[in-house]
Formats: structure tokens, C-alpha cells, sequence
């Protein structure tokens, strides 16, 4: 029994004694979850905790300053919080905790395990903000990243070290998609960060995901939408913290990020309290940096020889694909899924609209041959359905067009080739392999 206490007692005795006064600030305003605090100088990114009914105790994270004053907002609820409260600083500020203690494990934004089991020790910690590198340490994408899912595998392949944007409206399946690319992947450690989603969809993914084979080389970082704003941003820093730790140990880390729009949300939220300008349809220009900042941080390190393989939602709100944070993503990001809601009422599951995702770097990781086949199919899918009025109607006369003409007579096979079950999983070699007998 006294062997598990072994590192925690290890760690305490070769910590150095800090005998400086420890410094405290008061609470002084509150408007929301934005407080106001006197008397305590400390940097933007530390977290404190606040003295709450007796032993009781909520924690703040720091996120500006305004006329000599501290601007924290709580992680928690504003409920019973007191003018006056003592406010006291707590760990390294801008650190995040990683570790491999977190493998197969659940946890908050903050680090605390959610799922039932022991409290995590790890003492090793990373930069929230990443720590930035050279533009040319981001080794170029050369192998292929196998996703599990035919229609991704044949027509938009993506490589190890890419970002990758699920783009679609509310509905249309990209929860299920992310869970069957997660399934059906290989990566030496999978970081899952479900951020700002729906609590019982949380659960949903831990249950399904922490008990099978792959469970020890998963973490899953939830915050739902219930959360404070700045615990939601945080819990995406953790995440994309997490898989930096494990890319510069050389691992091949699967970065999932569920959802990058709910992330934008977030940070509108705080940038707003702070007085910034709502200027993109009321996100402020702080938000729409964020997106840049976390995507970024994905990719291939040369120095290490890891990669960081991104994975964004991306929530298009109306199905709005000018929505400005879709336009963002889709401006940095290195791909892009787009789902169709139309195709998902046609009963087309993964409804991926083909035409319209791409993959910026599938020409330099594919043969001649697959990139040849791939092109032909896309282009038989956007010659059906921009004549679909007219084939429905019977107005198209056969022989008018013989791309067309060719399309109709394959859509069936085309439409089976798309479609795949949520639990099937075709790895990259068997999806080239029926492409080929599909086209070649």
C-alpha cells in the first residue's frame, strides 16, 4: 500500500521550500463571471483560488487588468460569492499539467479526472500557449493517415501531421464521423477534446471509447457547454497541450477537437466582457486568433521526428459555409470535410459532399493513378448532381452529354461507394483497391 505513495513522496521531498510571504487580493466587483480584484499582481494565465463559505474554495483564471485592478472570471458559479473574498494564487501561471498519467483517463479543463478513478500525479507541465518553433522545424506531410473511412481514404487522403476541418451544420453527423476516425485510425496516443458539446454526448464517447482496445492510448478532455467560457478555452489548451507533450517524445499523437466553433464561442465570450468590438458578426478579432493559434500548433516536428495530426469540427451555423469562423478554419486549416445536409436526408451516412472537401496535400502522398481515379469520381458526382432537376424530371436526353451520360449509369455504384456503417472500418489499401475496381 505504501508502495503507491512512493512518487508522490519522492516529488515532495525534492521540492524546494518556498518561505516567501505568500500575497492575497480582495474581491472587489462583480459582474457576471467577471470579477474584480485589488491588492494582487499577477500575470494573464494564472489561476487563483477564492475563499468561498468557510473551507469552501472556487477557482478564477486571470485574463486581464483594467485601472490597477485584476480581471479574473470564475470557473465556476457566482453563487454565494461575497464582496471581500480573499483571493490567493495558485500554481505556475501559463502551465498546463501533462504526463502519461493521463493516458486512458478523463478528465476537466483543469485537469481533474471526471471519470471515477484515482487523482492523476504528474508533475510535468507545458505552456498553454505551446511553445513556438520555427516555421521551418514543421517538417513537410509525406506519409498518408490512414482514417478508416473508404470515401476519406479514396478521395480526399490525408497525411500524418495534417489539419483536418469536419465542416457542417447541426444534425448531420459530424460527431459520428470523428467517432469512426477515431475507431479506425492508427496513432501511438489519441487526445480527444470535447469542448463545449452536450454533456450526455460526453458520456456517450467516454463509455464507448475508455473501454475498448484502445484505451490506454486515449485521453479525452471534456468540458460541455454548461461550463464557464474561459474552462471551456482552457480545456482546448489542454488538450492541444497534451498532444505537443506527446510529439516531442516522437509519438504519432491523433489530435481531436470537438468543436473548434464552440472554442470561437468561448473566446467571443471573454473578449466581449473585456470591451473588445464584436467586428465578424460578433466575434471580436481576439476570437478568430484563437482559431489561428490553436490550429497552428498541430503538424510534424523535425527536431523530433512526432507529429500532431489535427481533427477540427467546425460547426456551420444555418449550414452557413461563409460563417466567419468556418471561413477562418478553412483559410488556415490544411483540409477540409464538408457534409451535406441534403445528402443526409437522402439516407447517405457519412453524408460527405465530395465536390466540395478537398485535401491540400493528397497529390504529394498518393500515386499518379489514385490521384487520376480520384479526380474522375469527383467529377462524375458534380456532373449528377448538377443535372439532378433534370435527370429527375426525365428532361435530360441520353447521349447529350457523355460524362453525364456515364455519371447516371454509375450513380448507384457511385452512391454505395460513399456510403460506409458506423462500425465498419477500410483501411487506406483496401479503399485505393476498390476505387481501382470501381474506375480503373
Amino acid at each position: 500500500m505504501l508502495k503507491l505513495w512512493d512518487s508522490v513522496l519522492t516529488d515532495l521531498g525534492g521540492e524546494a521550500v518556498d518561505l516567501a510571504p505568500r500575497r492575497f487580493g480582495r474581491v472587489v466587483a462583480c459582474d457576471g463571471g467577471l470579477l474584480e480584484v485589488s491588492g494582487l499582481s499577477v500575470p494573464v494565465g494564472a489561476m487563483c483560488r477564492i475563499a468561498h463559505r468557510g473551507d469552501l474554495s472556487i477557482s478564477a483564471e486571470v485574463i486581464g487588468f483594467r485601472n490597477g485592478r485584476t480581471m479574473m472570471m470564475l470557473l465556476g458559479d457566482t453563487i454565494m460569492l461575497r464582496p471581500g473574498a480573499r483571493v490567493c494564487p495558485e500554481g505556475r501561471p501559463g502551465m498546463l499539467p501533462v504526463g502519461d498519467g493521463f493516458l486512458g483517463r478523463a478528465v476537466d479543463g483543469e485537469g481533474l479526472p471526471i471519470d471515477g478513478g484515482p487523482a492523476i500525479h504528474s508533475r510535468m507541465e507545458w505552456p498553454a500557449g505551446g511553445v513556438r518553433t520555427s516555421a521551418l522545424d514543421r517538417s513537410p506531410v509525406r506519409e498518408t493517415f490512414d482514417t478508416g473511412v473508404r470515401a476519406l481514404n479514396a478521395l480526399t487522403t490525408f497525411g500524418i501531421g495534417q489539419r483536418i476541418g469536419v465542416m457542417a451544420g447541426s444534425g448531420v453527423g459530424k460527431s459520428v464521423l470523428i467517432d469512426m476516425i477515431a475507431r479506425g485510425s492508427s496513432a501511438d496516443v489519441v487526445i480527444v477534446g470535447l469542448i463545449g458539446e452536450r454533456a450526455r454526448e460526453v458520456s456517450d464517447f467516454v463509455e464507448r471509447h475508455m473501454n475498448a482496445d484502445k484505451k490506454d492510448k486515449t485521453v479525452v478532455v471534456a468540458v460541455p457547454a454548461d461550463h464557464a467560457p474561459n474552462l471551456r478555452l482552457r480545456g482546448a489548451m489542454l488538450a492541444t497541450s497534451m498532444a505537443e507533450h506527446f510529439r516531442a517524445q516522437g509519438k504519432k499523437v491523433l489530435l481531436i477537437m470537438d468543436s473548434l466553433t464552440r472554442v470561437a464561442h468561448a473566446a467571443r465570450e471573454i473578449g466581449l466582457l473585456l470591451g473588445e468590438p464584436g467586428a465578424a458578426r460578433g466575434y471580436p478579432p481576439s476570437a478568430l486568433a484563437t482559431i489561428t493559434k490553436l490550429v497552428e500548433r498541430a503538424g510534424n516536428s523535425a527536431a523530433t521526428g512526432g507529429s500532431v495530426t489535427g481533427l477540427y469540427t467546425v460547426l456551420a451555423d444555418g449550414d452557413n459555409q461563409d460563417d466567419p469562423v468556418v471561413d477562418t478554419a478553412r483559410s488556415i486549416l490544411d483540409g477540409h470535410i464538408v457534409l451535406s445536409r441534403d445528402l443526409a436526408q437522402r439516407g447517405q451516412y457519412p453524408a460527405v459532399d465530395i465536390a466540395a472537401s478537398l485535401s491540400r496535400v493528397m497529390n504529394d502522398i498518393v500515386p499518379q493513378q489514385h490521384q487520376d481515379l480520384a479526380r474522375e469520381f469527383r467529377a462524375l458526382t458534380a456532373s449528377y448532381e448538377a443535372n439532378r432537376d433534370l435527370v429527375l424530371m426525365g428532361a435530360y436526353r441520353a447521349g447529350a452529354d457523355h460524362q453525364l451520360d456515364r455519371a447516371i449509369a454509375m450513380h448507384d455504384l457511385l452512391t454505395a461507394f460513399l456510403c460506409q456503417s458506423a462500425r465498419e472500418t477500410i483501411n487506406l489499401e483496401d479503399s485505393a483497391a476498390q476505387l481501382v475496381a470501381l474506375l480503373g
